[in-house]
Order: C-alpha cells, then structure tokens, then sequence
C-alpha cells in the first residue's frame, strides 16, 4: 500500500471515529491523497466538477428530492395511511401491515428511504404506538424497515447514481425495481403477520373520515404522479431525468392547487430543504469521484478484477460474496459511500463475469438499503431515534427480525436474475 493510499485510509477512518459527516470525511480523504501523493489537487478537482456538470443524468437528483419534500409537506402521507387502512387494516397486526403498504405507494413518490422515513413513516410510528399498542422499538423498525422501499421503488435517487457510476440504463433500472419492491413489502407483512400473532398485536381500527370509497378516492389524486411519471418514462415521451422535473412540478401542483395546504412560506422552507440536501448528494458524488481516482491510480480495480476472476467464480458465487462483504461492512459503513467507493471497484469483475449491470444494481442497491438500518451505523434508525425519541437500545433489539427476510429476497434474486429483469426485457431493454 502506497503512502498515499494509506494516508487516505487513515484520514477516513479518523473522520469515523470523530463522526466527522461522510461527505466531509470522503472529501477530505480524496484531498489528502492528492496532496500527500504529489498530485496537482487544483487540476484533478476541476476535472472532476467539469465531468460531474456534463452529467446529465444527475439534473433528476434535485428535482426528486423536491418532489419528495412537497409530498411530505402536503400531508400526503395522511390520505395514503386511511386508503392503506381500508385495504389490510382488519389483518392481524394491521397498523404493520398497513404502514407497509402505504410505503408501497409513497415509495413510488419520493425515492429516498430517509424522506419517506421522516415523513410516512412518522405517521405510521405515531398510529402505530397510539391505536395499535405497539412497542416504541417495534414501531420505528417497520417504520425503518418499510422505508428503504423507496430507495428500489421507481422512482429512485440511488438507482439514478448508480447509474452515473455504472452506465446502466435509468429506465432499465426504474423498471426492475419494481418486482424486488414488491417482493421486499411481501416478506415485511409475512414477519408482522407472524410478529402479530406471537405479540397478540391488535387490528387496526376503522377510518372515521369519510366512508371507504371516499377514503380511497383521495388516495387515488396523489397516486397519479407515479402514473405520470413511469407512464411518460416507458412511453419515450420523457426522459428519466425530464421525469423528475416532471415529477416536481406534479407535486407542487398537488400541494399548492389542488389540496392547498402548501403555502409560499412552506414552499420557500422546501425549497431551502431541498437545495440543502441536494448540495449534500452533490458533494458526494464529487467526493466519490476523487477516492475513484486514487482507486484508480493505485490499480486496485485492476487487481481486484483480475484477483476475482483468477477465483473461478460463478457469477452467483461472485454476488453472493459480495452481499456478505457489503452486509458486513453495512454495519460499520453508511450505504451512500459503499455505493459511490466501492461499487465502481468491483464493476470490472462484474463485466468480466458477465452479469448484467442491472441485475448487479438492484442487488447491491437492496444490500446498501439493509446497511442503513442496520446497528450500530443506520442512518434511518438514527433519524427516526432522534424524531421520536425511542431509545436506540430499544429499536436495536426489534431491527434485526426486519433484516432478516430482506436479506432472504436479496439472496434470491441474486440467484433468479431473471425475476430482476423480467420487466426490463418485457419492455425492449437488452
């Protein structure tokens, strides 16, 4: 290892330790490699911001966010929590099942686990606990757990980096996200339906605003933005990254017109929000690309590639090796950097073995969401910690039965990747 790959290392894992936030540690790592490695920082950090502006692709990341915070901020988590209610609401454990479903649809909205976290699933842990009796612990970990659908749901704000890092095609992503989404909510109401009867958890009860066919027809005005968006993706009327100003004028439409409970003081806070995070993702990416670059640099792909390939491995032998690396390092490690750092790494094992970057996105995309609710580092359990104020200690004990069957549909499809790409295929993507 050179001087200056260690000097990297060591700034990361100083910054760890510190709980320095990630985008600064990885920022700092990159430039102290740079400079202890005698590169010219001026010229390598300008290059990087000129690639990441030619990006287009990367135009769809502020508009989803926008479009994520205008829902939470037009209470559109509140319709969807009644519509959801009326449908599995009478099941055993039916809060659970409930918040499960309205995250199915919320999901396919905000693309971003901590989005939907903060917003649906604080409606959820708030029904959860008052009418459904359930543990502070439990509540926050289907809340948590229901959450990462978002992030695989499409839209989704990880599917489009990854495909800034990989090549892949968006559209062939969105669209096989949506049998594992589905597949992962399925697995979730099995554990709560099995979590129901062991805890003797209650049903939920009936809505009191409005009868059943007015509740779902409210539902039904927010659920047309995925209708939209997907539609005019997969219909060639819009590209990916159209689709999420699409998406962000569709949701100021909603909250500012037709509900009109977002007001210009509530806009001008979402805006600021979103401009925030937005500079975040940014700033990741540009940091990620640096660590790429002293990766690169120092031939660790390379080696890496040629190490695996010498291996012999079958491709689902080579992804099952690395969904145990990844959910090993996922309780240590925040999952945006495991995507920005280590993916681009493993991709040239990946083309060497031939399995299809789709296919390898999905997977490792659902891995990365186990990672954030995963102890001692999830960063949903920590946002909903500090939103609710139940004791980490206490969602730590609940969190891991929620991991468990999410990791099983992982597992799968790494085996079947004909489930993950069925729909792509069904739609022309090769």
């Amino acid at each position: 290892m050179s001087v200056g790959l260690s000097a990297l290392c060591l700034t990361f894992v100083l910054g760890a330790v510190l709980r320095v936030p990630v985008v600064l540690t990885m920022f700092g790592s990159g430039i102290v490699y740079l400079w202890v490695s005698g590169q010219d920082v001026g010229l390598i950090v300008d290059q990087t911001l000129n690639n990441t502006i030619g990006m287009n692709t990367l135009l769809a990341v502020p508009m989803f966010i926008l479009a994520a915070n205008i829902m939470n901020a037009a209470t559109i988590s509140d319709r969807l929590w009644r519509a959801a209610n009326v449908l599995v609401g009478r099941l055993r454990g039916g809060h659970g099942h409930v918040t499960v479903l309205m995250n199915v649809a919320m999901s396919s909205m905000t693309g971003s686990a901590v989005s939907e976290a903060a917003g649906a699933g604080m409606v959820a842990i708030k029904m959860m606990r008052q009418e459904g009796r359930y543990p502070g612990g439990l509540a926050v970990s289907v809340a948590s757990a229901a959450s990462l659908l978002g992030p695989v749901m499409p839209p989704s704000i990880p599917l489009v980096l990854y495909a800034v890092i990989s090549g892949a095609s968006v559209g062939a992503l969105f669209l096989a996200g949506i049998i594992p989404a589905f597949l992962m909510a399925l697995s979730l109401s099995v554990l709560i339906s099995i979590l129901a009867h062991k805890r003797n958890l209650p049903r939920a009860a009936d809505s009191q605003q409005g009868s059943k066919a007015q509740i779902l027809l409210q539902a039904l005005v927010p659920l047309t933005l995925p209708v939209v968006l997907l539609g005019g993706i997969w219909s060639g009327i819009f590209t990916p990254t159209e689709a999420a100003a699409v998406a962000a004028f569709w949701a100021i439409l909603l909250g500012v017109v037709v509900y009109r409970n977002v007001n210009w003081q509530t806009m001008l806070a979402v805006f600021l929000e979103s401009a925030r995070q937005s500079a975040i993702v940014m700033m990741l990416i540009i940091s990620s690309f640096i660590i790429n670059f002293a990766i690169t640099n120092e031939g660790i792909a390379q080696q890496l590639a040629a190490w695996i390939y010498g291996m012999q491995l079958s491709p689902f032998e080579f992804l099952l090796l690395v969904n145990v690396i990844f959910l090993l390092l996922g309780t240590v490690l925040d999952g945006a950097v495991m995507l920005m750092v280590f993916v681009p790494v493993l991709l040239p094992a990946v083309n060497a073995l031939g399995i299809d970057l789709v296919h390898f996105g999905i997977v490792v995309i659902i891995n990365f969401m186990i990672a954030i609710i995963s102890p001692p580092y999830g960063l949903v359990l920590f946002v909903l910690s500090s939103l609710t104020k139940v004791p980490m200690r206490d969602i730590n004990r609940e969190i891991w039965n929620f991991c468990i069957p999410l990791a099983v549909v992982m597992l799968i499809l790494s085996a079947f990747p004909s489930i993950v790409l069925f729909l792509p295929h069904l739609f022309g993507y090769k």
